[in-house]
C-alpha cells in the first residue's frame, strides 16, 4: 500500500511540475514591475491549467499527509535507538604497520635510536 502512494506521489509532483512549467509567466516575481493587471490585483479567470495546478497540488499534499500517517502508524511508538538492540561489543583498536614491520606510530623513548657519540 506504502509503495502504491509512493508512486501515486512521484507521478503527482511530475505532473505539478509540467503543469506549472507549461503556464504562462507573466513577469516580474508577484506581479512587481507589470502594469495595473498583476497578480496582486482583482480576481482573474482560471485558466484551464490553473485549475490543474490546484487539482495537483491538492491531491500532492493529500499523499504527503497520508505517507506521513502510515509512516508513524508503522513506526508504533518505537524509536530508532530501540531498534538498535544491544550496544556492540568494544574492539581493540589495532596500529597499523607498514610492510617491514615497523609502526606507523611515532617512535616511542625505548624505540630512540641512541645519541651518536660525541667528538670532543
Amino acid at each position: 500500500m506504502e509503495n502504491v502512494i509512493l508512486i501515486v506521489h512521484l507521478i503527482l509532483a511530475l505532473c505539478l511540475i509540467g503543469v506549472v512549467l507549461l503556464q504562462r509567466s507573466e513577469g516580474g516575481g508577484l506581479g512587481m514591475g507589470s502594469g495595473g493587471g498583476g497578480v496582486m490585483t482583482g480576481r482573474q479567470a482560471a485558466s484551464a491549467l490553473g485549475k490543474l495546478t490546484w487539482i495537483f497540488a491538492a491531491a500532492f499534499i493529500a499523499t504527503s499527509i497520508l505517507m506521513t500517517v502510515i509512516a508513524a502508524k508503522n513506526s508504533a511508538g518505537g524509536s530508532v535507538v530501540d531498534r538498535l538492540g544491544t550496544a556492540p561489543a568494544a574492539r581493540e583498536e589495532t596500529v597499523p604497520s607498514l610492510p617491514g614491520g615497523d609502526s606507523l606510530l611515532p617512535p616511542t623513548s625505548g624505540d630512540a635510536p641512541l645519541a651518536p657519540p660525541r667528538a670532543d
